[in-house]
């Protein structure tokens, strides 16, 4: 646990040795009416805009202008191969190798592809466990899964959820799931962190306690990736699958990123949806070829990728390659340690955190708990310059993210929550 200051002065000295303080330079800030840069606490929504994305993105305008179609071939940055220009920055931002990782379509569209894949219910083995409060994408995603299967989308689908009174999941409740029920189990499909109160679970206690029930796992890992160290590989997990616009920075519905383990990299039989994409590069363009899968991720592929999409993920991924997730992370345990230590000084009752304090079980958001809750609060930081969210039925968001957040932002961020609370 680091030692904190109060004072608007350390906070200043936290930013002048900060090594990457400068990259905030790198990244448009929006302004207020005042002109003035918002606190921007909301990169666990939407990441803000690299300024490199504009030159990424107008490279590509060009070569479509000048070349057409010649493009595929000829752009400075050849459409055709464009993936592969992503696929090693990302690799090693969720820590894996580059035959596990694809960028493709968008979250919730990888997460179906994955479960026709590695969701293959049997007779006796057909349920889908979850955790209670998943993003909603994710549950209506896998009852449409049990219901696809012929499933009653109540009784297969069995929720992890905390104790009572508690906010927090608990391994010892998954354990006595699986113990009980794990034989019927086919699929645990959990979000890595989860978006509402922030907890980082472990990714490879998880997976080694499902695979010894014969459990299929994944995880949506879109409050995750580019926010946290996932060591994606070395959990094990089968599949994981992502999105680009939070803490990656890519632009407002941005192509996702998809992650399958190398142990199923060669399997030709594994069931999936297929396209032209996904087929043997080398004969891909004979056209009357019989389907030949590419191995490893790039083999759920379907068609061809929006460049533009993808320029913006490369413009962003440059910058993460630049810092290193490494670095990232360990300012962020610092810059978001220091806002809870703010935040608990306050001494309010009417507000607690109920992110985990462990720095190792969670990422850079924090999520505040109002007693008595409305939104007022949420809208009064906001017309205070501070841009973060609200979550039903009682909670602020806020997201202090070490690419382009300061010390200082989070001072004056909890100086304004102050005010407002004792007014």
């Amino acid at each position: 646990m680091l030692n904190y200051n109060l004072g608007l002065d350390y906070a200043k000295e936290q930013d002048s040795i900060d090594h990457l303080s400068n990259y905030r330079n790198q990244f448009h800030i929006p302004k207020d009416k005042y002109g003035k840069d918002v606190i921007y606490l909301c990169g666990n929504s939407l990441g803000l805009q690299p300024k490199l994305t504009k030159t990424y993105i107008n490279q590509e305008l060009e070569d479509w202008k000048n070349l057409g179609v010649d493009g595929h071939f000829e752009a400075k940055n050849p459409w055709l191969d464009y993936n592969k220009l992503l696929i090693k920055n990302m690799a090693h931002v969720v820590g894996a190798k580059p035959i596990e990782v694809v960028v493709m379509n968008t979250l919730t569209t990888n997460l179906h592809l994955m479960m026709v894949s590695f969701y293959q219910p049997t007779k006796s083995r057909y349920k889908i466990l979850i955790e209670k409060d998943a993003f909603p994408s994710d549950k209506y995603a896998v009852e449409s899964q049990l219901r696809h299967h012929g499933y009653d989308d109540k009784e297969s689908l069995i929720l992890w959820e905390p104790r009572k009174n508690e906010a927090l999941n608990r391994y010892e409740e998954l354990e006595a799931i699986l113990k009980n029920q794990g034989h019927e189990i086919a699929l645990i499909m959990i979000g890595a962190i989860n978006y509402y109160t922030g907890q980082y679970f472990d990714l490879k206690h998880i997976t080694t306690l499902a695979h010894q029930y014969g459990c299929k796992v994944g995880f949506d890992c879109a409050h995750a990736a580019g926010n946290v160290q996932l060591n994606l590989h070395d959990s094990g997990v089968d599949f994981a699958v992502w999105c680009t616009y939070k803490y990656l920075n890519a632009g407002p519905g941005s192509l996702a990123g998809c992650f399958v383990h190398e142990r199923h990299a060669y399997k030709k039989e594994l069931n999936r949806f297929t396209g032209w994409w996904s087929h043997n590069k080398e004969t891909r363009f004979k056209m009357r070829d019989n389907f030949d899968v590419i191995p490893g991720a790039e083999g759920w592929q379907l068609s061809n990728p929006p460049i533009l999409s993808m320029a913006a993920i490369k413009a962003s991924l440059e910058l993460f390659n630049e810092v290193g997730i490494e670095k990232l992370t360990e300012k962020s345990k610092s810059l978001t340690g220091y806002f809870e230590f703010l935040v608990n000084k306050l001494n309010n009752n009417a507000i607690k955190i109920i992110t985990p304090n462990n720095p190792n079980e969670r990422g850079c958001q924090l999520s505040i708990q109002v007693k008595n809750a409305n939104k007022s609060l949420h809208k009064k930081l906001t017309e205070a310059s501070v841009v973060c969210d609200w979550r039903e039925p009682d909670v602020i968001r806020c997201a202090p993210t070490p690419l382009y957040n300061s010390f200082t932002d989070v001072y004056f961020m909890v100086e304004k929550l102050k005010k407002l609370i004792n007014e």
